[in-house]
């Protein structure tokens, strides 16, 4: 029997708060913010006002979709955690445990394409650990952790949202889910809905990094006055976003459905692997917490580097998870926090759909 009730993807909330939360090893007044659920970096007190910022997450290896693909979705989505502190990732760290089935000229593809994404983004590789697996057969091929140095007073963290605050989310609903169905599984899409769609939707992968707009906001707004917080969008897509930024954040929300942008293809895609866009993986999207009457500042400067952003709620004091449908119905939010992409993504495999 798994550990777990549901062993696609990462563990709930509830997982998270029986089993780990309280076991974290040994207490150090250095940690600033240590292990909590919706929090996407550590903060370590360095000392003379500095700190350092640390994020870990899985490796991804997708033999089928190529190693470009692969290791272009394991550092963004690294440096896309750690973008939310307002900085960029300057060190990192890899464990590779790889499948057998991987072989030497695949493996030395994937770690070029990963050394040139990080020499591109500024970030030094400093170590880890690599070898095969017998018996590991999975497209998560290890992990990996990146680091960065920064003024302590300036790191932001997603559990700093306040009462009042505009949730802005850029570009929109279920990128990568959806992005990467429509690689896997070119000819079902193509079948479905014609080629022009298709190719539209696997585009979208390499909208994949947030960095650009963390980074954007951070020197647009004043951090932790204007700007207060940010997470990336990742598992439960922007529904199980906002209510991870809320709980770290001890907050409730209103969202207004009809607000969140869903564009053509993501909408088709979704509905022909059955998954619901709002809570499927939406890496490439960013939720930023804003105080109020800063919003338009913020939109119009990244409007100028060609981002989308759009305000789709706000966070209240009251710690009800409310969202408004298009027909102005206010009800409690049921997410369960079960993202549908995995259970689709296998089945599709399963089903042989190519």
């Amino acid at each position: 029997m798994a550990a777990f009730e549901d062993f696609s993807g990462k563990v709930s909330s509830k997982v998270f708060k029986d089993e780990l939360m309280n076991l974290c090893g040994a207490e150090r007044l250095e940690v600033i913010c240590g292990p909590a659920f919706g929090v996407d970096t550590a903060t370590i007190d360095l000392g003379d006002g500095q700190a350092l910022a640390v994020s870990s997450d899985p490796l991804s290896l997708i033999p089928s979709l190529g190693m470009k693909v692969s290791a272009w979705l394991s550092v963004h989505l690294l440096a896309n955690d750690m973008s939310t502190t307002g900085f960029a990732p300057q060190f990192a760290q890899f464990v590779l445990n790889l499948p057998p089935s991987v072989s030497r000229e695949q493996f030395a593809e994937y770690w070029r394409f990963i050394h040139e994404i990080c020499q591109e983004l500024g970030i030094a590789i400093t170590g880890g650990h690599t070898g095969q697996v017998p018996g590991q057969e999975s497209t998560i091929a290890g992990g990996g952790t990146m680091f960065l140095k920064a003024p302590k007073d300036q790191l932001l963290s997603s559990n700093q949202a306040q009462p009042g605050d505009s949730v802005i989310l850029t570009k929109h609903a279920a990128i990568s889910s959806t992005a990467i169905l429509a690689m896997a599984f070119p000819q079902t899409v193509t079948d479905a809905f014609g080629k022009e769609i298709q190719e539209k939707a696997s585009d979208n992968f390499w909208k994949l990094s947030v960095l650009p707009e963390a980074l954007i906001a951070a020197r647009t707004l004043k951090p932790k006055m204007e700007l207060r917080a940010m997470h990336d969008v990742t598992e439960g897509g922007v529904l199980g976003a906002v209510t991870e930024m809320a709980e770290a954040s001890g907050l409730g929300f209103l969202l207004d459905l009809d607000k969140i942008p869903v564009p053509d293809e993501v909408e088709k895609v979704a509905r022909l692997f059955e998954i619901d866009p709002l809570i499927s993986v939406g890496a490439g999207s960013m939720l930023i917490s804003v105080k109020m009457g800063f919003e338009e500042k913020l939109i119009q400067a990244l409007a100028e580097d060609g981002i989308s952003a759009t305000v789709i709620g706000h966070f209240t004091a009251e710690r009800s998870k409310l969202i408004q449908r298009e027909n102005g119905v206010v009800e409690e939010a049921d997410f369960d926090g079960k993202d549908p992409y995995w259970e689709a993504f296998f089945k599709a495999v399963e089903s042989g759909k190519q």
